[in-house]
């Protein structure tokens, strides 16, 4: 079973749902996440990082709350020494600004961990189609493959409505 890294945007998306916001781009987000949740979980192996832990108990302590039930049962894969190593390479590159290194870590850890996909709704520094190819570009040069980055839109799978 492929598995797939839920980026904090995703679960951030996912809980906040039931206060739907009143950008419409921001709802569309909300409803899209709820619809991979119910459709297509269970096709997956999820996983979650220390870094998504972090992030999503920022905040209000009872929409933080809400987040890290959502991800208490699913995998934590470490931040290995390899991944740290991997983000600071993607940051002296330029690829990312110095203030995304938790971004930049996200793309690391799934990379190195072997991951088949990352999740996110982060299309500024993770999802990005201009910085991606050069991040995978890297990667391949270190004898690693960036997983799939895509938003939960794009791995709707068959029967997509939307």
């Amino acid at each position: 079973m492929a598995r797939v890294y839920l980026e904090s945007s995703f679960v951030s998306y996912l809980t906040a749902a039931p206060r739907e916001s009143r950008d419409p781009i921001a709802a569309a987000h909300q409803q899209l996440t709820i619809e991979w949740w119910s459709r297509r979980r269970a096709d997956f192996d999820l996983v979650i990082s220390q870094v998504v832990i972090d992030e999503i108990q920022m905040g209000d302590p009872s929409y933080a709350k809400s987040r890290l039930e959502v991800v208490s049962s699913l995998s934590r894969l470490l931040v290995t020494d390899q991944a740290t190593t991997l983000a600071q390479n993607i940051l002296a590159k330029g690829f990312l600004p110095q203030k995304a290194f938790p971004d930049a870590l996200h793309i690391a850890i799934a990379t190195v961990h072997q991951v088949e996909y990352l999740i996110t709704w982060n299309c500024k520094h993770i999802a990005n189609l201009e910085v991606l190819p050069r991040i995978a570009d890297l990667c391949e040069d270190l004898g690693l493959v960036l997983p799939i980055i895509c938003t939960p839109e794009e791995l709707l799978g068959v029967g997509n409505d939307y």
